[in-house]
């Protein structure tokens, strides 16, 4: 089998269509679909089926594209285990990251890397409202992902997933609340209080669903809110409560109280995932080192003493 032919397989199960594969590997659309053919007819059975105006894959064909990414990361592997006897990692690494990530993380991981010679770390921030982080992989060697856990998707892709950091989720006040007084808060200290919330099944959304099923009382969410700045300013302006990550929320309090949920697991879970041929190349490896350490020291200068 074409080691090629069999990237293109791979690269349709993880782009959807014919189209997307084309244009990411510089290729027309019938070119692409002539290769894929030229696979069927060495494997011996169609690997490919219409499905509407495009292709999707047979069962033979899901198969063959998870024997597809063994193989890439196989020849990577191969690669950088060559590269890094022959030099020192280099070259572009791209990085995208929702905003409260970057604005943790990626400081401390520029200075981490600045000094290593012939390698550039190129970020894109990108708006949090995402299916699934794991659609982005295709197109960025490192992606950092906000979940409670590890997603099915990622599993089912191969990905590989590294845990960074865990942030706990605060009870944000405006000053001068009467719920301040106390050191943390429980569920029914509250949930009938009114709420500035965040889109449903946001992290954060999740907890303040938990805090209703323990209660059994319905939440007031007077707002929702993509962009945690919104919400911070309202509730200072006295409009409601709501939940925000502790680090990124208490360094710039201003008109806000903070205060631990008791009762209710609350935190978010960042997560680097990545294709697992692009963990082989020494680069990427080093930018996601360098994460792992710069969570590590995050996390350790903002523990309870």
């Amino acid at each position: 089998m074409d080691v090629r032919r069999l990237d293109l397989l791979r690269e349709l199960a993880d782009r959807g269509s014919v189209t997307a594969v084309a244009r990411a590997t510089h290729r027309t659309p019938s070119a692409v679909s002539q290769q894929l053919k030229a696979l069927e007819r060495e494997v011996g059975v169609p690997l490919t089926e219409r499905s509407g105006r495009g292709l999707v894959l047979t069962g033979p064909g899901r198969v063959l594209a998870d024997t597809a990414k063994d193989l890439a990361a196989a020849i990577q592997r191969a690669e950088s285990v060559w590269a890094e006897f022959l030099e020192q990692p280099r070259g572009e690494v791209t990085l995208v990251t929702f905003p409260t990530a970057g604005e943790m993380l990626l400081p401390g991981v520029l200075h981490r890397i600045d000094a290593v010679p012939g390698l550039t770390l190129a970020c894109r921030d990108l708006d949090p409202l995402l299916p699934d982080f794991a659609d982005l992989t295709p197109d960025f060697d490192i992606v950092i992902a906000d979940a409670p856990g590890i997603a099915p998707s990622w599993r089912e892709r191969g990905l590989t997933v590294v845990e960074l950091l865990r942030e706990p989720l605060d009870i944000v006040l405006p000053e001068g609340h009467p719920l301040a007084a106390k050191r943390s808060l429980s569920p029914a200290d509250v949930v009938d209080e009114t709420w500035i919330g965040v889109p449903e099944d946001f992290p954060y959304d999740r907890i303040l669903d938990r805090i209703q099923a323990i209660t059994g009382h319905e939440a007031r969410i007077a707002q929702r809110f993509i962009d945690n700045s919104i919400v911070e300013a309202v509730i200072a302006a006295g409009h409601g409560i709501g939940i925000l990550p502790r680090y990124t929320t208490r360094d710039r309090e201003n008109g806000l109280v903070t205060r631990p949920l008791s009762g209710v697991r609350s935190e978010r879970v960042i997560w680097a995932i990545l294709r697992s041929d692009r963990a082989e190349r020494p680069s990427v490896r080093l930018v996601l080192d360098a994460l792992q350490a710069e969570a590590a020291d995050f996390a350790a200068k903002h523990r309870p003493a």
